[in-house]
């Protein structure tokens, strides 16, 4: 029997007990109560609630301007759906760095106010002291290494990171930083395969990867790349398994069809 099957609520314990056992990690985004139903309903163990929903949900071009209200907002609609999974908040840009206890204060408020189970923190060495503060509350953390797509201004770019020696050693050290200081699970997006394959297998944690190869300990996709509703979004990482954008387009149009020529509704959609 798989330790996921066996958890009748998936914990951080779990998927440490998971990674130990060589059971792969499944992980998926939702933002709201419909769609976070669907996917604790169908086998995810962790519902990611992440700022991409300033993306996805708000049509932002990048994570930066979603706010940490935004954010309980978003988390308490999933919280209330999910039955089994792990649900991880993000911590919104400018609701951690650089200040610990504004930290601990939004990361209290994500927990009180959303009924989430963790919290995840982009970046290593730099914001240690605001993930030591929020964990000294006994609030699970969740790292994110390589892509941090709030510092895209700082970068400049969306592409893979850590394929230089330097920023690759910098990768390695700051994810041993982070399972050194207490992250229960850490993200890796978008970096080289034999890299994230390295950090798997050299920190204790679970690693779970976002266009970072198959050999971490689980992956992470958005919910709404997947399924295709987010059509235009095609990275080398990403997989469709379904083209809702088009089927659904489909959908509404017939239903427009039927309105203008009156099929619908016929007489036994009445009363």
């Amino acid at each position: 029997m798989s330790v996921h099957k066996n958890a009748k609520r998936i914990t951080t314990h779990t998927l440490q007990t998971m990674k130990e056992h060589g059971e792969k990690i499944a992980m998926l985004t939702a933002y709201d109560y419909s769609l976070a139903k669907i996917v604790d309903s169908s086998g995810v163990d962790v519902i990611l609630v992440g700022d991409s929903a300033s993306n996805v949900m708000a049509g932002h071009e990048t994570t930066l301007p979603i706010t940490l209200d935004q954010m309980i907002y978003h988390a308490a609609s999933v919280v209330r759906a999910a039955e089994k999974a792990l649900v991880v908040v993000d911590l919104p840009f400018g609701s951690y760095q650089g200040n610990s206890k504004n930290a601990l204060d939004s990361a209290i408020r994500i927990m009180k106010e959303s009924g989430g189970h963790a919290v995840k923190l982009e970046g290593g060495a730099e914001i240690k002291e605001s993930i030591e503060r929020i964990l000294t509350a006994g609030i699970p953390v969740m790292g994110h290494l390589g892509l941090t797509p709030q510092s895209i201004y700082k970068f400049g770019t969306y592409q893979v990171r850590a394929k230089e020696e330097v920023e690759a050693q910098k990768l390695i050290e700051d994810a041993r930083l982070l399972a050194s200081v207490g992250c229960f699970a850490l993200v890796l997006e978008k970096v080289p395969a034999a890299l994230a394959k390295r950090v798997a297998e050299e920190i204790p944690i679970p690693v779970i990867g976002i266009g970072a190869g198959p050999d971490v300990d689980g992956q992470v996709l958005v919910l709404h790349d997947m399924v295709g509703i987010s059509h235009e979004f095609k990275p080398r990482f990403l997989r469709q398994y379904m083209q809702l954008f088009d089927a659904m387009q489909e959908a509404i149009g017939q239903y427009v069809q039927d309105v203008r020529s009156k099929d619908f509704p016929n007489s036994k959609e009445q009363y």
